[in-house]
């Protein structure tokens, strides 16, 4: 019996566009491989040298190999070198500086760890305060000099002035119509001021006089607005927006792709686009930090069944604003992926979208891919963001986790107290790289960042690949 010949199937040869595109769209944000002969890395920056010195550690263990002597130092003196441009006062990591901080000086230690707390402490004292001396409780009680002090209690409250506050608590205490009348109130007095939340308040309003403390609110303060602060929440906002107009700019460019390939299949409408897609409970997986919503996707008409169309998964699309974030967003990705690819093989789910309810083949979904080396034939990243004259080479996730080693905090503590720093304790950072498991993602890091640029395309490079194809 002889074969049917599919080549010339309107579904098929849409693939094959789709295909097509995926292959020959510009991808100005990929990394070359990296190998022995880009070193020296003297005339690198740490950084770079860094990155250099891991992969080519990584690519040692690879072929079964121990990394050698040279490469070891090469790496030691790399995260030496960027420990102490960390350190540098007027061009330094002012974040980074501030954890040294914090790690030499206990009073900055206790600051910091009370500060964590701080507004779940608030929020206690001042419920107690309010169940004392809320504006309407003070309407209640005869002018004079107790309706007063609830008065000026409920003022240092909202003012969080919390020695004042515990201060005039104690006098409320003392005056003979509160020490001789309502007990609930007499109740209420007291537990405020054996409660350890204002004890914590009182001992952080000490500590915010401290001059290393104050060095330490200075040194977070240029790296940044403090959270919950309007310079934070201003912040916010303006992310918020820069993500929504890179994720409508990656719906656009995805729209003009789904309308190339409907032109192949002559005007049908075989191919749509739905996004912000959030995965249904209905699929029996664990959902524990994996992605339960994709941005854009790319939808093909499989079949009607009756009045209702399903669908089959052709492209998943995430919008990311700057490189850094597709790269952290990797391994969620993946955890999103498996997800999908739990579903049944031939149920179908409806997942909502902000274009209405689609309902998706379990089929289409079960052969989504799960491991980094095929996402390329289902996954793209899409970002606005300039490709950089020169790359990063070291991923901001690698560097943080080099620079807030343990060893590496008590190099830097060494250069802050302006000792003569031998760079031997470093060696652990360096051992730990090549044998410890929570290194892991350190080790590989090129080979992800890599990974990433390569899942990642500008969304008018799209637009162009689809009108020229």
């Amino acid at each position: 019996m002889n074969s049917v010949d599919r080549s010339n199937s309107p579904s098929l040869k849409s693939s094959a566009l789709l295909d097509q595109m995926l292959r020959v769209v510009a991808r100005r944000y990929c990394l070359p491989a990296l190998a022995a002969p880009l070193l020296p890395v003297q005339d690198a920056s740490p950084a770079t040298a860094l990155a250099l010195s891991i992969e080519l550690a990584r690519q040692a263990i690879v072929r079964g190999e121990v990394p050698d002597t040279g490469l070891k130092l090469r790496f030691i003196e790399a995260l030496a070198s960027m420990i102490r441009d960390a350190m540098r006062e007027d061009s330094g990591d002012s974040g980074f500086q501030a954890m040294v901080l914090r790690h030499r000086v206990a009073t900055v230690r206790e600051y910091a760890s009370l500060s964590a707390h701080a507004d779940q402490d608030r929020r206690l004292v001042r419920s107690i305060v309010d169940a004392v001396a809320h504006p309407a409780k003070q309407q209640r009680i005869p002018p004079g000099g107790q309706r007063e002090a609830l008065a000026q209690l409920h003022d240092f409250s909202a003012s969080a002035t919390w020695s004042a506050l515990g201060d005039k608590a104690q006098c409320l205490l003392a005056m003979p119509a509160v020490a001789d009348g309502d007990s609930s109130l007499k109740y209420d007095l007291d537990r405020l001021l054996v409660s350890p939340a204002l004890g914590r308040l009182r001992r952080l309003e000490v500590l915010a006089s401290d001059r290393h403390v104050l060095r330490y609110q200075s040194l977070w303060d240029r790296n940044g607005p403090r959270m919950g602060s309007p310079g934070a929440i201003a912040q916010g906002s303006i992310s918020k927006q820069r993500g929504v107009a890179v994720e409508a700019s990656a719906i656009h460019a995805l729209d003009v792709l789904a309308r190339r390939l409907n032109a192949e299949e002559g005007g049908v409408t075989a191919y749509r686009v739905v996004s912000s897609m959030r995965v249904p409970a209905s699929i029996p997986a664990t959902r524990d930090r994996a992605k339960s919503e994709w941005d854009a996707v790319l939808l093909r008409r499989a079949k009607m069944a009756g009045e209702k169309s399903e669908w089959d998964v052709c492209l998943l699309v995430e919008a990311k604003a700057s490189v850094d974030a597709a790269t952290s967003d990797l391994p969620r990705l993946l955890r999103g992926l498996r997800l999908l690819a739990h579903a049944e093989e031939d149920a179908v789910y409806t997942f909502k979208t902000r274009q209405g309810a689609v309902h998706l083949r379990g089929s289409s979904l079960r052969k989504l891919p799960t491991d980094e080396a095929s996402l390329a034939t289902a996954v793209l990243y899409c970002c606005d963001a300039p490709a950089e004259m020169t790359s990063r080479l070291l991923s901001a996730a690698s560097r943080m986790q080099l620079l807030t080693a343990p060893a590496s905090i008590e190099f830097a503590c060494a250069l802050a107290q302006n000792e003569h720093v031998s760079t031997q304790g470093l060696q652990i950072v360096w051992l730990e790289l090549l044998e410890s498991t929570r290194w892991g993602a350190v080790l590989n890091q090129y080979p992800m960042l890599r990974r990433v640029r390569e899942l990642m395309v500008h969304p008018e490079d799209l637009v162009v690949t689809a009108k020229l194809s």
